[in-house]
């Protein structure tokens, strides 16, 4: 949520940001703004609304400058206006700053400042550290910001502009992402990756009261107390191509029809297809530890929550193991008492999801094992987890997650099959067959894609409806959870996922004339269930769209419309039944005109509660 940028070398910084903030666009925003250092004074221009408003002011009104800063806001404190847009500054002119994260006692801090004769002009949380910063600066920056963050109490990401001190950047941050690069014309930060490759790969990722100070020579770090400190740099292999959209017309459908290769990149990372084995060293557990796992409790918001709930099934099945799965902003203020031999198994495509770090923490303090199935290296989960699985997904940049869920949902699988192994559970032979049939389904998800105009062709037939409900039994019900969220994040149709089993117990009653009702049956054990399921809501009038891989002598007579599945193994399907599920959102959303990358009111990392 919200997006820095910052910039200070030998080019003119404003198109650097400028394109910096269209590059961070995707974490969602309802303002934007730029502060660039044009020789004589520090220039402000910032606007509501989108990135283009800013840039229509722009061009009227140039600004040129070798240092600068930028953000797009996600509004916290005070309504998405003119005033409340960042940057801000302090009442004397000093500094201007841009700030990502929620400052908890600004309340506390303004009314202090007020009395020390601060003048605030907005009605964000940001003006207030402006505000702090500025009255206890005295000519060193540096200071000025340790002795602010004592005071702070929140979340917290800043890049800094002083008067005084106007060619370099002072960054600090708490609970709040930030990564810094040097590249070959100047030093460059942001709120995420994507926003620095086209410049340099070679990254540092900011830590807890950390502060960095960005000039056109480098790039210096210092801890919470002013000392210098060493810091690692980390490379990123990313395709720079994969955050571009190229001649697709949305990032959506460009990262779903990426989710083929995605998953064989990250299956490669786990698995040896040669051999038909897992690579035992790359997963967490090893023959000692594996028995004494007792409990795995699995953690995550949203998308990383539903590929926990398929972990879930994949951990029982294979791993004959108890598994929990919860919901990371519940599961931080519950009274959980943690038992000897759990381990806790953090979620998160971006590694900074504000809940699921306080989750971790949470487990941490209590000597819990924490392993995090992640996207990005240096990330905050990343960092302070005991262990670390990687997917591979690359960047993706459309809010709604499609190749982060796949992804996922692989490592946890396969994470699950060699714990299956060396818990006893599962038989050599059988890795070695699953293993097999997971090497040719990319070949699958790629026909799916290459017969998505038979989706979007029903999409157009459908996209007026007002509700849609998802049904199915075990796997296939974890899967209907995140097709339904797919709908409703990029649509806006109300759509509900139920056991189909549930049905009986209450929501048959949703059930009008014409309702849209989605029945997932991959699990040939439970087919005849679920048409039990279908045939029920189709006498009442529904109509049902059957998604399946089995026999249709199962279904037949009880539904209006077949998507077939190639068949694959009960376990495997959801890595091919997703696709069709998250093409359908993307028609249904193209066909009422959504803002299919940026939904009204989300945000792709959600990085403050």
């Amino acid at each position: 949520m919200c997006g820095i940028v910052g910039y200070t070398g030998c080019n003119n910084a404003t198109p650097i940001l400028l394109e910096g903030l269209d590059t961070l666009a995707y974490r969602g925003y309802d303002s934007a703004g730029i502060a660039v250092w044009d020789g004589e004074q520090i220039v402000m221009k910032k606007e509501k609304g989108q990135l283009a408003n800013l840039k229509a002011i722009i061009e009227n009104e140039p600004v040129f400058g070798v240092c600068g800063i930028g953000h797009t806001r996600w509004a916290t404190h005070g309504e998405p206006s003119y005033v409340n847009s960042h940057p801000h500054g302090d009442t004397k002119k000093q500094l201007v700053l841009v700030h990502n994260g929620i400052i908890e006692n600004y309340l506390r801090l303004k009314n202090m400042l007020i009395d020390r004769g601060c003048e605030f002009v907005s009605d964000t949380d940001t003006e207030v550290v402006a505000q702090l910063i500025g009255s206890v600066y005295s000519g060193d920056p540096k200071a000025a910001i340790v002795e602010a963050m004592r005071f702070i109490e929140g979340s917290f990401a800043l890049a800094i502009l002083f008067r005084d001190d106007p060619h370099r950047i002072y960054c600090a941050c708490k609970d709040s992402p930030m990564v810094v690069g040097f590249g070959k014309d100047g030093a460059h930060i942001a709120s995420d990756i994507p926003a620095l490759l086209s410049y340099t790969r070679d990254v540092t990722f900011m830590e807890d009261k950390q502060i960095a100070v960005l000039s056109p020579e480098g790039i210096s770090f210092f801890d919470e107390f002013g000392e210098w400190i060493d810091k690692p740099v980390v490379h990123i292999d990313w395709d720079m191509d994969s955050a571009k959209k190229g001649s697709f017309e949305h990032y959506m459908i460009k990262e779903i029809c990426e989710e083929p290769v995605a998953f064989r990149k990250t299956a490669e990372q786990y698995v040896s297809f040669r051999e038909m084995r897992l690579k035992g060293d790359c997963f967490p557990w090893g023959d000692g530890d594996a028995q004494s796992i007792k409990r795995i409790r699995i953690i995550g918001c949203g998308t990383a929550y539903h590929a926990g709930l398929l972990g879930k099934k994949y951990l029982t099945t294979l791993a004959k193991i108890p598994v929990e799965a919860d919901i990371a902003s519940e599961f931080r203020y519950a009274d959980y008492v943690f038992e000897p031999g759990e381990v806790l198994l953090l979620i998160s495509q971006s590694g900074e999801t504000a809940d699921t770090i306080a989750a971790m923490r949470m487990a941490k303090q209590a000597g819990v094992r924490t392993i995090a199935v992640c996207n990005v290296i240096g990330s905050t989960i990343a960092r302070e987890a005991d262990e670390v699985l990687f997917t591979y997904a690359g960047p993706e940049i459309a809010v709604a997650a499609t190749k982060s869920y796949l992804t996922q949902a692989t490592v946890l699988f396969l994470a699950a099959l060699r714990l299956g192994q060396l818990r006893g559970t599962v038989s050599d032979d059988e890795v070695s067959a699953l293993l097999a049939e997971l090497e040719g389904l990319p070949a699958k998800m790629e026909a799916l894609i290459e017969q998505r105009g038979d989706i979007q062709y029903f999409a157009s037939r459908e996209f007026s409806a007002r509700h849609v409900f998802f049904i199915g039994r075990g796997i296939d019900n974890a899967l209907a959870m995140e097709a339904a969220l797919k709908l409703k994040e990029v649509s806006y149709i109300h759509s509900e996922a139920y056991a189909a089993g549930e049905l009986k117990h209450g929501t048959i009653a949703l059930i009008e004339e014409g309702t849209l009702v989605i029945a997932l049956m991959t699990q040939r054990h439970l087919a005849a269930k679920t048409a039990s399921n279908m045939e029920e809501v189709r006498v009442r009038g529904a109509n049902v769209l059957a998604v399946t891989n089995g026999r249709l002598d199962d279904i037949e007579g009880h539904c209006s419309k077949v998507w077939q599945l190639d068949e694959t193994n009960e376990l495997l399907s959801p890595f091919c039944a997703i696709i069709p599920m998250q093409l359908f959102a993307y028609y249904m959303a193209v066909q009422k005109g959504c803002s299919v990358d940026k939904p009204r009111n989300l945000a792709k990392s959600v990085t403050v509660e």
